[in-house]
């Protein structure tokens, strides 16, 4: 039995029967069967859910009561560092800060916690001791003012006084070998001791510190009787006699800054740390009730849930067998039809047109696929005649392109033929009229050497005006013939040079910046007689390791082609040379002219060799190429062209700060291959 035979076979009892509806009844039919298990679960879990509320609201109450315990715990431990910090190093803004974070406490128990329903029974114990914690800072910052005072006015007070004292008795010394410097500098030196002592017991609480300034105290009470002994004026003794007394009003206000500390300690053990100490245990003791009660809202909260939880999986396990038994019948009401469909568009893309596609007559959504796909099997039969045709008019199509493509390669070659030519032809041009008027002179001389040759032959006498003449016609000969032979030598080497740079030039480091000062310079005399205004923006530090020479040759080019072309007449104009930095490997120059610009059949042909606008004023287009050559072959960057038509000119140079070039003496032009340039042009 073949595969769309077993298919029509199954194609009947129970899932025949549930073909004969539609398949979006089929599809409600379940969406029907999910909602009626939605309604019974929504039922259950919203009677399970009065129960659940009733828990979560005793956890969520414990849970905001406990927020509350946290954020008093927290602000009064804050507030104890602040107070502690405020002690150390007193300040306006932290005593602000205090104010704040005090007020902040007593706002929270008395607006949150007074009106919990958890916690309203046990306010009144924690307001106690933490009233008595807020209440010691006061007390506590009143006697911080009493020290502050006592350090300043008994301490600092007579210090400022034994300065100066000091410095009165060193004044009243006039000679510097008297018998009271010694003991003068001990004192003094322990006075300096005993201030840094001071301040540092006033700062830290330093018992070393404390130690250590009364022993300097004691040295500046020793020293001053035998200061005394020894002072050989009355403004000495009488400033020692003050000394003394000072020295004892610092000791006692020693005496009084330490017992003024040592209460301020007490009083910020005993009033702030073990008020703060008793307000964290009577939270801690809050907490352990609050933890109590959300244990026991929490196991309510479970075992609802979990008895919601049974009764919700009884429930979708009854549900899911009746879904998916009709499901199971639906989806084979859909699949077997889907099958022979599938079977049939098979043999219609293996190539088989001939058998016709099985259940075209059902009722329902499937059959009329099943139609559809009749309807695409004739199609493709229709297709299938198409493509023969198609395919033959796709082969002559092929053989048009290939003489189209024939058709053009030969146009590209007589183009490049033409290109040729015209190389041919510029050389040709160039190098005739030197070469022509040399011949010309070298036949005028040839034939004035016959007729003076025959004059000197023959039995008349030679004049001396004969001799005379022909020197004069021999010496002009020979200066047109030098001139002009000259010319054609200077053609013909720029035509060796035109695909790469002359060899006067090695390759070294040079600064693009200095060796642009010196090609400017080179370039002065040209400026003089022109009206053209050049500006150079060339940065230091541009170290380039390639051919000076070369860029000499560039830089040269290109302003004689703009002096002669961008600004004829004696045009005014300017000409601007910038070079920066392009990357980590590159360095673009440009140069740019305001002057008369070109058209875009001259900028097409400005890089080829012998190309020249003012070939009747002595132009020989070598200029342009030579300066391509140079920067695409030799230095081995890139070069562009932007040019409107009197809007002047611009050449933007990109070139490596290593040369990758040949070298100056490899000279490409020798086997007569000339490098011709691609072009890269912008225009408008």
């Amino acid at each position: 039995m073949d595969e769309p035979a077993r298919l029509a076979a199954r194609d009947s009892g129970i899932v025949g029967l549930v073909r004969a509806v539609p398949i979006r009844w089929r599809i409600l039919s379940i969406a029907a069967l999910n909602s009626a298990v939605v309604l019974v679960l929504a039922s259950l879990i919203w009677s399970g859910a009065q129960v659940l509320s009733s828990a979560w609201d005793d956890v969520r109450q414990v849970r905001e009561s406990d927020k509350i315990l946290a954020l008093l715990e927290s602000e009064t431990g804050r507030l104890q560092n602040l107070i502690h910090r405020y002690i150390n190093q007193p300040s306006p803004d932290l005593f602000a800060e205090i104010l704040l974070l005090r007020e902040a406490v007593l706002g929270t128990l008395t607006t949150r916690a007074s009106t919990d329903p958890m916690l309203s029974g046990s306010v009144a114990e924690l307001e106690r001791v933490t009233e008595r914690f807020l209440n010691g800072f006061g007390d506590l910052r009143a006697l911080q003012t009493k020290i502050k005072n006592t350090y300043e006015d008994q301490v600092l007070g007579p210090a400022r006084d034994m300065a100066g004292l000091y410095s009165i008795i060193e004044g009243a010394t006039g000679r510097r070998d008297a018998l009271i410097w010694p003991p003068l500098g001990r004192s003094r030196e322990a006075f300096t001791a005993l201030l840094v002592a001071a301040n540092s017991y006033y700062l830290s609480l330093s018992t070393a510190s404390a130690e250590d300034a009364s022993r300097n105290t004691d040295t500046i009470e020793r020293t001053i009787p035998v200061m005394v002994d020894l002072a050989d004026n009355d403004l000495q003794r009488m400033a020692l006699q003050r000394l003394k007394a000072r020295t004892m009003a610092l000791r006692d206000g020693l005496g009084k800054l330490s017992e003024q500390l040592v209460s301020r300690s007490d009083l910020l053990r005993n009033s702030i740390d073990d008020s703060q100490a008793a307000t964290i245990g009577a939270i801690d003791g809050l907490s352990v009730k609050m933890r109590q009660r959300e244990q026991k809202a929490q196991e309510t909260f479970d075992r609802t849930l979990a008895d919601i939880s049974r009764k919700v999986l009884s429930i979708a396990v009854i549900f899911l067998g009746i879904i998916m038994t009709v499901g199971t019948l639906i989806a084979l009401s859909i699949r077997l039809p889907l099958q022979q469909i599938l079977a049939s568009m098979h043999a219609i893309t293996g190539g088989d047109y001939d058998r016709r596609v099985a259940g075209t007559n059902a009722r329902d959504e499937v059959g009329a696929m099943a139609r559809a796909v009749e309807v695409f099997r004739e199609n493709a039969i229709d297709k299938r005649q198409a493509e023969d045709d198609l395919r033959a008019s796709k082969e002559k199509a092929e053989s048009a392109l290939l003489e189209l493509n024939a058709a053009q390669q030969n146009l590209i070659d007589a183009e490049r033929l033409a290109a040729l030519g015209g190389l041919v032809a510029g050389v040709a041009h160039e190098v005739n009229n030197p070469i022509g008027i040399s011949l010309t002179v070298a036949s005028s001389f040839a034939r004035k050497a016959s007729i003076f040759e025959s004059e000197l032959k023959s039995e008349a006498p030679l004049r001396r005006s004969q001799l005379e003449e022909f020197v004069r016609s021999a010496r002009d000969a020979a200066q047109q013939l030098v001139g002009n032979l000259q010319r054609a030598a200077e053609l013909i080497q720029s035509f060796k040079q035109v695909a790469v740079d002359r060899s006067h030039a090695e390759r070294r480091q040079f600064s693009l910046h200095e060796a642009t000062d010196q090609i400017i310079a080179s370039l002065r005399p040209v400026l003089k007689r022109s009206s053209i205004a050049l500006t150079v923006d060339v940065p230091e530090g541009l170290v380039i390791d390639g051919y000076p020479g070369s860029y000499g040759q560039i830089l040269t080019n290109l302003f004689l082609n703009a002096a002669n072309h961008a600004f004829p007449d004696g045009r005014s104009g300017a000409i601007s040379i910038t070079a920066r930095p392009r990357g980590a490997d590159d360095i673009e120059i440009i140069f740019a002219d305001n002057g008369a610009g070109m058209t875009p059949d001259v900028q097409r042909q400005a890089f080829d060799p012998f190309f020249t606008t003012r070939r009747n004023e002595g132009g020989t287009g070598l200029g342009l190429h030579i300066v391509y050559n140079l920067v695409t072959q030799q230095l081995g960057g890139r070069m562009m062209l932007e040019s409107r038509l009197g809007q002047g000119t611009t050449f933007r140079i990109i070139m490596p700060r290593t040369a990758t070039g040949g070298s100056p003496d490899a000279d490409p032009a020798i086997d007569g291959n000339l490098q011709w340039p691609t072009r890269t042009i912008s225009s408008s």
